[in-house]
């Protein structure tokens, strides 16, 4: 089984587990309790600006569950909003004032529900340590997945703001 989590786009192939019940969601629940699943039971799990969303008492578990659920050798897609990238351009003396506020949004999520708030932010080292903490052992940052087009492709300004990487069990 392959498994989009927190998804709403239906792919061949591909599962959707999401916190919301919504048209085309196949599991509903968190992903920091992926109980509902046997170890060693899925081949790919894809996270697009999910784990942003996990509090940061909950990063270790969430990453560790991920973990367990995947079959040997199985891949772990995940993006984030690549902080390097965003704290950079809201830096910049250039950026004016609507692409700032914009960039927060990436930052701190749209809160347009009680599940649209990021708990945490991730740069390349700080996700790396994460995921080497959970168990994986290749970990490989790539611009593009070529999986979804989603908000890991996303550049509302020409150049990417998702940190896009492939952890292998």
């Amino acid at each position: 089984m392959k498994l989009n989590i927190g998804g709403h786009i239906v792919k061949e192939g591909w599962k959707i587990l999401n916190i919301q019940n919504r048209e085309g969601v196949d599991f509903k629940g968190d992903i920091s309790d992926l109980s509902q699943f046997e170890d060693n039971s899925i081949d790919e799990i894809y996270a697009s600006h999910v784990v942003e969303h996990v509090p940061r008492n909950k990063i270790d578990i969430t990453l560790k569950g991920i973990h367990r659920v995947l079959k040997s050798s199985g891949k772990f897609y995940i993006s984030v909003p690549d902080l390097d990238i965003l704290f950079h351009t809201f830096r910049s003396s250039i950026a004016p004032m609507k692409i700032k506020k914009h960039i927060l949004t990436m930052i701190f999520g749209g809160q347009v529900d009680q599940y649209d708030y990021h708990y945490y932010g991730y740069s390349f080292d700080i996700l790396e340590d994460y995921l080497k903490s959970a168990g994986f052992t290749v970990i490989k940052k790539v611009e593009s997945f070529g999986l979804y087009n989603d908000t890991s492709e996303f550049k509302p300004y020409g150049f990417p703001i998702s940190l896009n990487v492939i952890a292998k069990k």
